[in-house]
């Protein structure tokens, strides 16, 4: 083909699409500067309405995204292209990178429900497949747990999201339970103020709700007494540790003896 026949051919081809092709570009100027004035709305949208500080790069990342790939297929067809070639390769990747990234897709939209929701927070202690912790970091893709003997535990988001998940902080405050036991010739109000002093004594026991003791059960040996008292949720092992110390010790200063006991 001689210089002419392309030159002439690139001239017909500028005359027939340059009018598109111009308009696309201004098209193109116009929308970047609108997708700018939206992400900075959406952004104060969510600071606004206090979305988690995670969550917000990923869901403007998104969004910017699907309106980027609008706008590409919008200019596409104001210059003239057939996207029909393009729609099915785009789907055919789609297909393809959901059976292959499945389970990081399951973990990044569990992660995404997991923030809006907040079943818990950075802060919490939680129980959750099979690990009780304090909760250290929120990720897209998982979830930091940090044990009470000092293992980090990563779980993947979508574990979180469809199973059960024990939060024992959220309400701020948590009962403790203790049972013990003592014989028949022992009088209940003698344990009754022991416990009471225990209880009186520590500075974390909350006023409210009181703390409760009573008679729980009768076996031929011995009578059970429970005790319930309310602590704060942040240090409840350590506080029932000191607690259950404290009881044995003022129990035994009160000369009330437990089975075994000599």
């Amino acid at each position: 083909m001689k210089l002419e026949e392309v030159y002439a051919a690139l001239k017909t081809w500028m005359l027939t699409h340059g009018g598109h092709i111009l308009l696309g570009v201004v098209i193109f100027i116009i929308a970047q500067w609108l997708i700018r004035l939206l992400k900075k709305w959406i952004r104060k949208l969510m600071t606004r309405e206090d979305v988690d500080p995670t969550l917000q790069p990923f869901l403007i990342s998104m969004i910017s995204v699907a309106l980027q790939l609008l706008l590409v297929f919008a200019l596409m067809d104001i210059i003239g292209v057939k996207v029909t070639i393009f729609t099915a390769l785009i789907g055919a990747f789609g297909v393809a990178a959901g059976l292959a990234l499945s389970g990081t897709l399951q973990n990044f939209m569990s992660g995404i429900l997991i923030l809006l929701l907040k079943p818990y927070k950075v802060g919490d202690s939680i129980t959750a497949q099979g690990n009780s912790g304090i909760v250290t970091s929120i990720q897209i893709f998982y979830t930091v747990v940090l044990t009470y003997d000092n293992k980090t535990v990563i779980i993947p988001n979508s574990k979180l999201s469809n199973e059960v998940i024990i939060n024992t902080s959220m309400q701020g405050k948590r009962r403790l339970d203790i049972e013990m036991k003592f014989s028949y010739g022992i009088s209940y109000n003698e344990v009754k103020d022991a416990v009471s002093k225990t209880l009186t004594e520590h500075k974390d026991v909350l006023k409210e709700p009181e703390f409760r003791t009573g008679i729980s059960s009768f076996d031929p040996d011995g009578y059970k007494v429970m005790i319930s008292a309310w602590l704060e949720a942040h240090g409840f092992i350590d506080n029932q540790m000191i607690i259950q110390e404290k009881l044995l010790e003022d129990i035994s200063e009160a000369g009330i003896k437990l089975p075994g006991m000599t």
